[in-house]
């Protein structure tokens, strides 16, 4: 690890939220992981909220930052388990390994369907639903979502950020049937949505107007951090779309409960309607066991 990212890695785990009760706990995990990742190469089973495990290897940054940290996206993740109840529907475009997944399913109880185009990361988020015998309360997709039915290429050597390949783009690449989030959802909505495509997001919202307009969804967690330029689409466009469905923006503070107007986080936009229910959910929701906290 070159001392730059060491620098930056031990920032995070100092200054993260989630780790103010007990800091040195927190960097005895990064170590114990930073010295048996190499002396033990290979899958290995982390601990990750209630009674929840996922699979980690080096480099995967989002697995380990939940080991570190309690929850890798604290804002994001901490909504999803005070927000949903296991008698709700979730759905998480863009899985990658099943993080959001796991909590929706795994420690809410909710039903989930997880939507992953790449083969490989689709084979660990799999592998994820299976060492948390969730079979049958996950449903895993491996397909992409767009405006309409086609065949698009994505790049495919990118890790947890591959992508719709943009006009000019050039490198490995496959061919990802994908289709609409109308279509994917059909009867079954979701009271909650993750999405995150790496700057297709307006794309996925143009497959999913019907969705948007049912008022059981009572939230979209999206990312809004500039990745849509890649295709000639500022996040103000996304912004628009959820305007027109009557989302708000939101931040949240999972420490306490509270949702922050107008505020963007970390790259992430929590887009709330009925925002009373809302609330009322996340105030009333049961506290959740962490790695390092209960919140």
């Amino acid at each position: 690890m070159n001392p730059k990212h060491a620098l930056n890695l031990f920032r995070f785990v100092w200054r993260h939220p989630l780790n103010s009760e007990n800091k040195l706990r927190a960097l005895g995990r990064l170590l114990r992981w930073q010295i048996g990742s190499r002396l033990l190469p290979g899958m290995t089973a982390l601990p990750f909220v209630e009674k929840t495990r996922l699979f980690a290897t080096r480099g995967m940054t989002g697995a380990t930052g939940n080991w570190y940290s309690g929850l890798h996206e604290t804002a994001e993740m901490g909504f999803v388990l005070h927000l949903l109840r296991p008698t709700d529907h979730f759905l998480d475009v863009g899985a990658n390994i099943g993080s959001y997944a796991i909590l929706a399913a795994g420690a809410v109880g909710a039903y989930t369907v997880a939507v992953e185009p790449i083969p490989e990361t689709f084979a660990c988020l799999r592998r994820n639903i299976l060492l948390n015998d969730l079979e049958e309360k996950v449903r895993c997709c491996q397909i992409g979502l767009s405006d309409r039915d086609a065949v698009l290429r994505f790049t495919s050597d990118l890790d947890t950020v591959n992508h719709v390949i943009s006009s000019g783009e050039k490198g490995p690449s496959i061919e990802v049937p994908v289709m609409t989030l109308d279509a994917l959802v059909g009867n079954m909505i979701p009271a909650a949505i993750k999405i995150d495509v790496e700057g297709h997001e307006l794309r996925v919202l143009g497959g999913a107007s019907r969705v948007l307009a049912d008022q059981r969804v009572l939230a979209v967690i999206m990312e809004t951090n500039g990745s849509g330029a890649r295709y000639g689409v500022g996040d103000d466009k996304l912004f628009d779309v959820m305007y027109r469905h009557k989302f708000e923006p939101y931040g949240y503070d999972p420490l306490s409960r509270t949702l922050v107007g107008g505020q963007p986080n970390a790259g992430n936009t929590i887009f709330v309607r009925d925002v009373e229910t809302v609330k009322s959910r996340i105030e009333t929701a049961r506290k959740y066991s962490l790695v390092n906290r209960a919140i």
